[in-house]
C-alpha cells in the first residue's frame, strides 16, 4: 500500500458556520454531514441543526431539535439520526431521546432513557443502538450498559460494566464492543473492558498504560487502538501535564505494545481532532504549551515509521468536531479564545474539494 506524501496534503476553507459553536454533534448520512446542538457563543446548549452541502458550500438550517442540548450522543440508524441525553439548558442532563428522519426532514420524541445523562458513548450493533455508561444529575458515573430498538422505541438493559464511567472511548470490532478509559468524577481513569454481544458477558483487559484525558482514540484497520497524546494526570501535588506519547493495544494479542515500538508525536496536545485519513493517523490542533490554540498538524507515516509535519490549518483551535467522509476530514467549529465558526477540510486528492 501506498502513502500520501507530506506535501500531499492540502487544507482548504469551506463556508464557515452561521454561528459560532462548541460541543456540538456531528452525523453522517449519506455522505452529508449534520451539525446537532451544541452551545453558542454565551455557553448556552441550542437545538440547532444545520446540514453541510459541498455541492453549494453552504450550510443549510434544518428542523431543530424540540430538546435544546450539547454533548449528545449520537448514533445513526439507516437514514435516521438518534439523538441521546446530553447537557440541556439548566446545564444538567437531559433524559430526552430523539429522532431526526433525513427523508422527510422531521423531528419525533421517543421513549426517553430511564435517567437524565450526559457524556453516554453510543455505537449501532445490528440496527440497535448501544449507549455505554454516562454521568447521572448526582455528578457521579453510571456503569449500565442499554440497547435501543428504533422499530419497537424500547430500551433494554443489558449487563453494566465493572467500571462506572462517562464519556469513556468505545468501537465495536465484530462481536465485541471495547470500551476504554472515560472519566469518574471529572478524573481520568484506566479501565479497559470488553463487552462480548453474542455471550453477553464483560471481560476486564490490561488496563491502560496512563491516566489522561482530552486524548486521540483511533482504531487502525487491523484492530488496533491508538492512544495519541492527551492531558496526563497529575500524581499528588503535581499539575496535570501534555503528553505526545503514543499508545497502542493489539487485540489479537491481548496486549500494549511496548513503549520502544511506538513513537510519540513530534508536539505534545490534547482536546485535538484526529482521524485515519488515507492509511496515515493525522491530528490537527488541540491545545499544548502554547497560550492559545494550537494550528499545527502532523501525521505518521507507517512505512517511514515518523511523524511528519503537515500544512497548519488556518484556524487554531481546541474543541472541534471531525469527520471523515470520502477520504476528507472536515474539522469544524471549537474554540479559540471564544467559539469558532471556522469549517476546514484536509484532503489528499490534487484537484479541488468543491
Amino acid at each position: 500500500m501506498s502513502f500520501p506524501s507530506a506535501n500531499e496534503f492540502h487544507w482548504q476553507s469551506l463556508a464557515g458556520l452561521a454561528s459560532s459553536r462548541v460541543y456540538h454533534t456531528v452525523a453522517e448520512v449519506g455522505g452529508q454531514m449534520y451539525m446537532l446542538g451544541g452551545c453558542d457563543a454565551a455557553g448556552r446548549p441550542c437545538a440547532t441543526v444545520d446540514l453541510y452541502s459541498p455541492e453549494g458550500d453552504r450550510w443549510i438550517s434544518l428542523a431543530a431539535m424540540p430538546t435544546p442540548r450539547a454533548g449528545a450522543a449520537v448514533a445513526v440508524l439507516g437514514k435516521q439520526i438518534l439523538v441521546v441525553g446530553g447537557v440541556g439548558e439548566d446545564q444538567s442532563p437531559v433524559k430526552a431521546v430523539e429522532v431526526y428522519n433525513t427523508e422527510e426532514g422531521r423531528w419525533r420524541k421517543r421513549s426517553s432513557l430511564r435517567e437524565a445523562l450526559m457524556g453516554v458513548a453510543i455505537t449501532v450493533k445490528d440496527g440497535r443502538a448501544l449507549a455505554i455508561g454516562g454521568m447521572g444529575g448526582d455528578l457521579l458515573p453510571r456503569a449500565i450498559l442499554q440497547q435501543y430498538d428504533l422499530r419497537k422505541d424500547v430500551w433494554a438493559q443489558l449487563p453494566p460494566m465493572a467500571s462506572p464511567r462517562y464519556d469513556a472511548n468505545i468501537h465495536l470490532l465484530a462481536n465485541k464492543l471495547y470500551v476504554a478509559g472515560g472519566r469518574q468524577c471529572k478524573r481520568p481513569i484506566k479501565a479497559f473492558e470488553v463487552y462480548d454481544t453474542e455471550t453477553r458477558s464483560w471481560t476486564t483487559l490490561p488496563t491502560m498504560p496512563c491516566k489522561r484525558s482530552y486524548c486521540g482514540v483511533l482504531w487502525d484497520g487491523a484492530g488496533r487502538l491508538c492512544l495519541l497524546g492527551g492531558l496526563r494526570q497529575g500524581g499528588g501535588h503535581q499539575s496535570s501535564k501534555f503528553t505526545k506519547n503514543v499508545n497502542i493495544f493489539d487485540t489479537s494479542h491481548g496486549a500494549w505494545l511496548k513503549s520502544e515500538d511506538t513513537l510519540p508525536m513530534k508536539t505534545k496536545r490534547a482536546d485535538f481532532a484526529a482521524a485515519f485519513l488515507r492509511g496515515r493517523m493525522v491530528v490537527a490542533g488541540g491545545l499544548g504549551h502554547e497560550p492559545s490554540a494550537l494550528g499545527t498538524v502532523e501525521a505518521f507515516h507507517p512505512q517511514k515509521k515518523k511523524w511528519e509535519r503537515l500544512a497548519p490549518m488556518s484556524v487554531p483551535r481546541c474543541s472541534a468536531s471531525s469527520l471523515v467522509i470520502r477520504d476528507r476530514l472536515l474539522v469544524v467549529g471549537g474554540v479559540n479564545q471564544v467559539p469558532s465558526n471556522a469549517h476546514e477540510i484536509l484532503y489528499v486528492k490534487e484537484e479541488e474539494y468543491l
